[in-house]
């Protein structure tokens, strides 16, 4: 037997364990052990939770329309006088030895004359609307006692009304009126030294104004259709909206369920009815889903919630984006050199870098390495090596990182498992964990950025839909077969409104008073 030399004597203890492994490997000959499975591929779906939400229906009407609809219905001429008042100025007494005594008798005379009103206008600012109606009068006292062939007398009065409105279950718009008037300008004449006043004549007319005006103006708000205009743009509100074109494509959507009356408001020239419509959101991702099928406008239900849009927004980062970074980061480190502690360094080879969705929430890691230690001790050593972490991040932020890291190894050598080793170094774990942590700054910022654009103003046929984004947060990522996935809650205020398209001039069709976000 060889006597040792000096060189090998001086081998350290742990390049005596690698050769006292290596040589075991020898006296094996070439038995095998199966070899480590990867870790179950999970093709988790992106789930996107469903939530309930609410959009402003604005109906509107302008004050001129319906100013323009009460001046047909209330004729200019409101009434007219003409008849015999046989006590136009009572007779005259004079007191003698204590009795009164007739000393001229009462006159008669014919009372002529006309009420006419002026135009009718309407002003108010929110829940009131008021009428305002002027009214003058032309009254004369006609063939006085046969002495005195005419008297006229002219007066003006100011009526005034608060309108509180409100609508019913099936649409029916009611109004409460409460008129008042007073006369600027009594309407009299002085006869003989008396002054002689026609108030009371022009009262009797004027009661009958003020019903017809309260009879008219809820007929006048029903010809304004604000059924006709709610029903369609509940219709329209039936959609589908594209948050994002791609990576992914995302879509929202609306599927309208119950309309609510949260009452009338009168804002400047405008008159508005605000109902606030429940829906359905939802998002899905990828291809784009099927029109939610309208339905019937349903009966108003009274409504006192906040109106608020909310929808979930997908940011996803696609494993094979994440892949060729790892990839280029163990190429670097394999450049620089790899040291085993207590083997030495080692030159190692990595490709085939392969991430995916596996089991309780936790990212799987393949990596093809080939490894050989420079001091030629243990052959050249070739494997799939498999790594399990579980990717985290703190709540709204956009930073996620692994934590947990795993490794399991499928070699061709049994004896010398060189590739654990090399994947418990802390630079090739510090290189995983650095390449896998990923901040989805920009791509959060592209998508919300994006969905924000798409439905800030969105046509619906002729609605307008609005959203204005006031809040967004997420939560914590989710492995999913597509990708790492981190859901963003968006919310804000959203309204369809009537907005006509533009039309040609041979084909401009002017709607009537509000007519049918």
């Amino acid at each position: 037997m060889a006597t040792p030399r000096a060189s090998d004597r001086r081998r350290s203890p742990a390049l005596a364990t690698w050769l006292a492994l290596a040589a075991a490997t020898t006296l094996a000959g070439c038995h095998r052990k199966p070899a480590v499975p990867p870790p179950p591929r999970l093709e988790i779906p992106v789930h996107l939770p469903e939530t309930a939400s609410t959009v402003v229906v604005p109906i509107t009407a302008q004050l001129a329309d319906l100013e323009r609809a009460l001046n047909r219905a209330v004729p200019q001429t409101l009434w007219s006088i003409d008849r015999e008042e046989p006590r136009c100025v009572s007779a005259q007494r004079v007191k003698v030895f204590g009795e009164r005594i007739k000393v001229t008798p009462d006159l008669a005379c014919r009372i002529v004359g006309t009420v006419r009103r002026g135009p009718i206008t309407l002003s108010g600012s929110g829940e009131t609307l008021r009428i305002n109606l002027p009214v003058n009068a032309t009254i004369s006292a006609e063939d006085v006692g046969g002495i005195i062939r005419r008297e006229t007398a002219t007066g003006a009065a100011s009526v005034h009304g608060d309108v509180r409105l409100s609508v019913n279950p099936d649409w029916t718009p009611t109004a409460r009126v409460s008129i008042r008037y007073d006369w600027t300008t009594p309407p009299g004449v002085t006869l003989f030294g008396k002054r002689i006043t026609f108030v009371d004549k022009a009262d009797q007319k004027l009661a009958g104004v003020i019903a017809g005006l309260e009879r008219d103006l809820p007929k006048e708000l029903r010809a304004l259709d604000a059924r006709g205009q709610a029903a369609a743009a509940w219709r329209e509100g039936f959609t589908v909206l594209q948050l994002n074109e791609d990576n992914p494509p995302v879509w929202l959507r609306i599927t309208p369920t119950e309309i609510g009356y949260a009452g009338y408001r009168v804002m400047g020239r405008e008159l508005r009815l605000t109902a606030i419509a429940k829906a359905l959101t939802q998002t899905f991702v990828g291809d784009r889903p099927a029109d939610p099928a309208p339905t019937p406008l349903p009966n108003l239900v009274r409504q006192s919630k906040q109106p608020h849009l909310t929808f979930q927004i997908p940011v996803v980062a696609d494993y094979a984006q994440l892949e060729p970074v790892l990839a280029r980061a163990l190429k670097k480190l394999a450049a620089r050199g790899i040291t085993i502690p207590r083997a030495g360094p080692v030159d190692a080879k990595f490709d085939d870098v392969t991430i995916y969705a596996t089991t309780d929430n936790r990212l799987a890691v393949g990596i093809t390495v080939e490894a050989k230690l420079r001091s030629g001790v243990i052959e050249k050593t070739r494997g799939r090596v498999w790594l399990t972490g579980v990717p985290d991040n703190k709540a709204n932020s956009e930073e996620v990182e692994i934590h947990d890291l795993r490794i399991a190894a499928d070699t061709d050598r049994e004896a010398v498992n060189l590739l654990i080793d090399l994947f418990k170094t802390p630079e090739v774990v510090e290189a995983i964990r650095q390449s896998l942590t990923q901040d989805f700054a920009r791509d959060y910022d592209k998508v919300i950025g994006s969905a924000r654009k798409a439905i800030a103003a969105k046509r619906l046929g002729d609605f307008m839909l609005r959203v204005n984004m006031k809040q967004v947060t997420h939560g914590r990522v989710v492995p999913t077969g597509s990708g790492l996935f981190l859901a963003v809650q968006a919310r804000g205020d959203a309204s369809i409104a009537y907005q006509p398209r533009p039309r040609a001039a041979s084909t401009l069709h002017t709607p009537g008073p509000a007519k049918a976000r």
